[in-house]
């Protein structure tokens, strides 16, 4: 892969300091051309050898199959660009083409509704046909956007450590699986920990990347808003799903709802924003018997299994059944403990 001298620059001062961002910026301010910095132009604790550590380093990413961007780079994401505090530097793995095409956000808490994260996997599978979705790797919304998003291969998972790290550890295949159908990106140098305050710094590029940003879930006080506020400051529109009142994990999608943010009940909702309509596939069609079901799981929102036959009159391995062919046909998702909502 070529860069530039330039570029060099920019990935040296990055990758092989110990500086913080706010003196590298100080640095490539004083300097003016970044190609000063080989010139021996003074840097705090910098060697000698500076082009030398700058072909080590590139070398090293390039046999892990890494590339890097600068914000010289000529696909470096012109949303990204725009906000108070661009990554001076991103590293990436899978298909680079990605950062040029429009994206979408979706983000979610740890702790997701189960029919919450199939309207998120439903969701993120339909949106993908017109944007790369962007998003996390944790549990809960980041993994239902995954999972829809996934197929297409229109997929960025920003990362809160190096490339080389994956957090948290029982995501290792997932993480594979990302980076070669879709791409995975860092502002940290490959083998970089997570730090307590690279989750904060994380939500801010996923705002940053997007177009919008969708909170599946959050609660009151859940780190997700964190990238809807982040959202908001950068002038990007923010999107909420509604909840019932009393549900702890959406809370926080109500309060923005509140403040502004769109309502969504279906990807229509999103897609219209931006001009598009919905590629609508064939319509699950369903038995009387599904249909009774449904309408009782959409009555009570969620309800248990014995519920919903004592409700039907019918007896338990019945309702099972039924309950087991929605799941397959995407109406209906279990909430834990035999307990079911329709989607």
């Amino acid at each position: 892969m070529q860069y530039s001298e330039e570029e060099r620059a920019y990935l040296w001062l990055c990758a092989c300091t110990e500086l913080d961002d706010r003196t590298r910026v100080s640095v490539l301010r004083g300097a003016g051309d970044p190609a000063a910095l080989f010139e021996g132009y003074p840097v705090p604790g910098a060697g000698k050898d500076r082009r030398g550590e700058a072909e080590r380093f590139l070398s090293s990413l390039e046999k892990k199959g890494y590339f890097a961007l600068t914000l010289l780079s000529e696909d470096y994401p012109e949303n990204l660009k725009a906000i108070s505090d661009p990554p001076l530097v991103l590293y990436g793995m899978g298909r680079r083409e990605l950062l040029k095409e429009r994206k979408f956000c979706i983000v979610g808490s740890r702790r997701t509704p189960a029919a919450a994260l199939a309207f998120g996997k439903e969701l993120a599978k339909t949106l993908s046909r017109q944007f790369v979705i962007v998003t996390g790797l944790a549990e809960g919304g980041d993994s239902a956007a995954i999972a829809g998003a996934a197929e297409s291969g229109n997929l960025i998972s920003v990362l809160p450590c190096g490339l080389d790290e994956c957090y948290p550890a029982a995501h290792a295949s997932l993480k594979a699986r990302i980076a070669e159908r879709g791409m995975l990106l860092s502002e940290y140098v490959p083998g970089a920990k997570v730090a307590k305050y690279a989750f904060f710094a994380r939500n801010r590029l996923l705002a940053g990347l997007a177009d919008g940003v969708f909170v599946l879930s959050a609660g009151k006080k859940s780190g997700t808003l964190i990238t809807a506020d982040r959202a908001a400051e950068y002038g990007r529109d923010v999107f909420a799903l509604p909840y019932n009142v009393g549900v702890a994990q959406g809370e926080g999608c109500n309060d923005l709802i509140k403040k502004g943010a769109y309502l969504v009940t279906c990807a229509e909702d999103i897609l219209s924003v931006y001009g598009f309509e919905e590629e609508k596939g064939e319509a699950a069609s369903f038995t009387e018997e599904e249909e009774r079901v449904l309408a009782v799981l959409k009555e009570k929102g969620e309800a248990h299994l014995a519920e919903v036959a004592e409700a039907l009159g019918m007896r338990v391995f019945e309702v099972s059944a039924l309950l087991s062919a929605l799941e397959l046909k995407g109406a209906a998702a279990k909430a834990g403990g035999n307990r079911y909502a329709a989607v």
